[in-house]
């Protein structure tokens, strides 16, 4: 008898599923319906929660892909993708090395770290004045 003659399976799938993610998904609904009541948005830390690959998998295949994905770079790589639920927002965060360090659900219209701050935007604003002068 050799290796090739001992049964092997792999079990994945609902048994892997914690619970977590599908209790999750209420989660997610009563922070759009909040949205959409205040304009107050919020996040969910998915890194703090006893998740399994499955239920990440799971979650995933739920929420599906969007239509925008942004990626932004400061002190390593950021992906924030859109969910087939506008207003939900996968958003990942890694640092230089590309080791992920965060990953969070955001509830929102656009995710607050991509949203230009007043002051980047009166900085813009310079250097279109700026520009508009050379013209001159």
């Amino acid at each position: 008898m050799g290796l090739e003659d001992i049964p092997v399976t792999v079990e994945t799938g609902a048994a892997d599923l914690t619970g977590n993610a599908q209790a999750l998904l209420g989660e997610i609904a009563a922070l759009l319906q909040r949205m959409l009541a205040t304009g107050e948005g919020g996040a969910i830390d998915l890194a703090s929660l006893p998740f399994s690959p499955a239920d990440r998998s799971w979650l995933e295949q739920r929420l599906g892909r969007g239509e925008v994905e942004i990626r932004l770079m400061a002190a390593g790589l950021s992906t924030f993708n859109e969910t087939a639920c506008p207003g939900v927002w996968w958003v990942s965060h890694h640092n230089e090395a590309g080791i992920r360090v965060s990953e969070l659900i955001e509830v929102a219209r656009i995710p607050e770290l991509v949203a230009a701050h007043p002051d980047d935007v009166k900085i813009g604003l310079e250097r279109l004045n700026n520009l508009i002068n050379e013209l001159d």
